[in-house]
């Protein structure tokens, strides 16, 4: 074992294994698109399904209902939507918005 093996190894009886904080800061952040935010009037499937908790068909089942009934007027109407209940509502909230689309004039 060479030099600088021991004193890793040392330390680590010493002072005992990075706390899990320290640890978690060691690694690179998670991908920015975890945390943005979705419009559930403009958002493609693939956008709704990076929510947590929610599926690919589950995504494309909020986008047919968007498309038949128009734009969401506000967030707790993802419910409707066939497999987003009150708790997996309650889990993705936060990242939900039903800002106007953008239009070109």
């Amino acid at each position: 074992m060479n030099r600088s093996a021991l004193v890793l190894v040392a330390a680590l009886v010493v002072f005992g294994p990075l706390p899990v904080d320290a640890q978690r800061a060691t690694k690179p952040p998670a991908a920015a698109a975890a945390s943005e935010m979705v419009n559930l009037n403009t958002a493609t499937a693939a956008q709704i399904a990076s929510l947590p908790g929610i599926g690919q068909k589950t995504a494309e089942l909020v986008v047919q209902y968007r498309q038949k009934n128009g734009p969401f007027k506000k967030i707790e109407e993802i419910m409707n939507v066939r497999g987003i209940g009150e708790k997996s509502f309650l889990r993705i909230k936060d990242r939900l918005t039903v800002a106007a689309a953008k239009t070109d004039k």
